[in-house]
């Protein structure tokens, strides 16, 4: 079992949170496959290691306090340790819509995944990644979710009206900030990465960026150096403006 670094991937087992485990996996990461289903997190789990990547599933669901908790003793239990959370899982609720027509247990829907989910996850995970040297948290979001991007007439991202995803991950970047700054001098790095829109079920199979090419950005945060940014938003490009 190679223990050197130990990597968490909410909503791991399709899309870009499965080539993100693929790719920490490829760069010597045990990878811990999260997922809710746990016979699907074990198909993946078999993918990998065919692959020769030390992997293993983590039952997790993310809505449910009780498998999070869980999900920690047991890594807690088998690693001591946690190196790296990414917080990949989200939805796009049915029926998600225009801010004038939303309905609101839609919109309470997304927010209970995408931002109360998280930060359940991540509070577990924090005692274990604060016994990791330099640990890093990566949340997934999105252009969406840039203010200075939808309030631009002119860009794509204005055009796109789904109030419950793209407030709930601005919601997001706020707790990577204000999480990043709770972190700063302890060594563990927050940012939040832009996959771009990548040809997944969230995304659209018949869109041309695929999920590897979505998965490095996030990647790339989760290995930074010492002297990487925290507190950050950033895409295939860097820095992206909130």
């Amino acid at each position: 079992m190679n223990t050197d670094k130990i990597a968490l991937v909410t909503g791991a087992t399709k899309g870009i949170g499965r080539q993100i485990v693929q790719q920490l996996g490829e760069l010597d990461y045990t990878v811990l496959v999260g997922s809710r289903d746990l016979a699907r997190g074990q198909a993946v789990v078999k993918e990998l290691v065919a692959d020769g990547i030390d992997a293993t599933v983590a039952e997790l669901e993310v809505t449910d306090e009780s498998s999070i908790r869980a999900a920690a003793a047991e890594i807690e239990r088998a690693y001591g340790r946690l190196d790296v959370l990414v917080n990949n899982a989200a939805i796009i609720a049915e029926g998600d819509t225009a801010a004038s027509e939303i309905g609101l247990d839609v919109l309470r829907r997304g927010y209970e995944t995408n931002v109360v989910g998280l930060v359940a996850t991540t509070q577990a995970m924090l005692p274990l990644l604060r016994k990791a040297d330099r640990a890093r948290i990566v949340n997934l979001s999105t252009e969406l979710s840039s203010l200075t991007r939808v309030g631009d007439p002119a860009a794509r991202a204005s055009t796109v009206r789904m109030l419950g995803y793209n407030s709930s991950k601005v919601a997001v970047n706020m707790v990577t900030v204000m999480l990043a700054n709770e972190l700063r001098g302890t060594g563990i790095l927050v940012n939040a990465a832009d996959p771009g829109k990548c040809a997944t079920e969230m995304g659209g199979l018949d869109t041309a960026r695929t999920p590897a090419q979505g998965a490095a950005v996030a990647v790339r945060l989760a290995t930074l150096p010492a002297d990487g940014p925290t507190g950050e938003l950033h895409n295939e490009d860097g820095r992206l403006p909130w």
